[in-house]
C-alpha cells in the first residue's frame, strides 16, 4: 500500500494498472469488499480507453471475488471481450478465464457445463502447446467426471497424470468411491503430505485437509470379501 501510495500517474493506462494493483494489495489481504471499487473503476476506465488486456484483468478479478452467479456473469464478460479484442494480450486471457467459468459452474453443482468449459479449456492450452495449463485443464475434467459419477473415466484420466498433490487427492477419492479403499488410504497419505504444506489449502479449505488426514489413517480392511 505504501509502494502504491508514492505512485503519481495522469495516464488512462497509468490510473487503471495503480487501480489494478491496488485492488489485488486489497483482495490478496482478505479484504474483497475494499477491492471491488477498484476493480470496477478499472473495467470502466480500461474501457473507455480501448485498453482491452486491462478492462480483460478488471473483469476476471471481478470474477474471482464474486459469488458463483456473479463470478460467471463477469468472466462472460470478459471472455467476450477477449475474444473480440484486436489485441492479442486481451485473447491471451481466454483459457485462464475459461477456467474460471468451469469451477464457478463447478461451484453452483452445475457440472455438465463446467466440464464443457473445462475441455474447451484444454483445446485452447493444446493448441497453443502450453503443457502445463493443459494437464491443469485435464485435472479438472477429471475432478468434473467424478462429480458427474463417471468414476472409472475420472480415475483412467488422473492416473496418466503427474502425480502432484491434487492429482493423488483425485485418485484417492476415485479408488475410494469404488471400495478400493486400502489402496485410496496409501493415495490420501500421499496426498495429505504433499498438500499440508500448501500455504492456500492450509489457509482456506482446513477440513478438506483434515478429511484427507483422516482417511489416511482409516484402518485398513480385507478386500476380499
Amino acid at each position: 500500500h505504501k509502494t502504491l501510495a508514492a505512485i503519481v500517474t495522469n495516464t488512462p493506462r497509468g490510473e487503471v494498472r495503480y487501480l489494478l494493483e491496488r485492488g489485488r494489495v486489497f483482495n490478496s489481504s482478505g479484504k474483497p469488499a475494499q477491492a471491488r471499487p477498484l476493480f470496477l473503476a478499472a473495467w470502466e476506465k480500461a474501457q473507455a480507453g480501448q485498453l482491452d488486456s486491462f478492462a480483460v484483468d478488471a473483469a476476471h478479478m471481478l470474477g474471482i471475488i464474486q459469488p458463483p452467479d456473479e463470478a460467471l456473469r463477469w468472466n462472460e464478460k470478459a471472455v467476450a471481450l477477449a475474444e473480440k479484442s484486436a489485441d492479442p494480450k486481451a485473447k491471451g486471457w481466454i483459457g485462464s478465464l475459461l477456467n474460471n467459468i468451469g469451477w464457478a459452474y463447478y461451484a453452483k453443482g452445475e457440472y455438465a457445463k463446467a466440464l464443457d468449459c473445462f475441455e474447451r479449456d484444454q483445446k485452447w492450452f493444446e493448441n497453443r502447446k502450453k503443457d502445463e495449463q493443459a494437464r491443469i485443464a485435464r485435472y479438472s475434467i477429471g475432478k468434473t467426471l467424478r462429480a458427474l459419477g463417471r468414476i472409472e473415466e475420472a480415475l483412467a484420466l488422473q492416473q496418466k497424470l503427474k502425480p502432484d498433490g491434487y492429482v493423488l487427492e483425485e485418485i484417492a477419492e476415485c479408488l475410494h468411491a469404488t471400495g478400493k479403499t486400502n489402496e485410496a488410504r496409501t493415495c490420501f497419505a500421499s496426498a495429505y503430505e504433499l498438500l499440508s504444506k500448501d500455504e492456500w489449502l492450509v489457509a482456506d479449505e482446513p477440513q478438506r485437509l483434515e478429511r484427507l488426514k483422516r482417511l489416511a489413517q482409516e484402518q485398513p480392511t480385507d478386500q476380499r470379501k
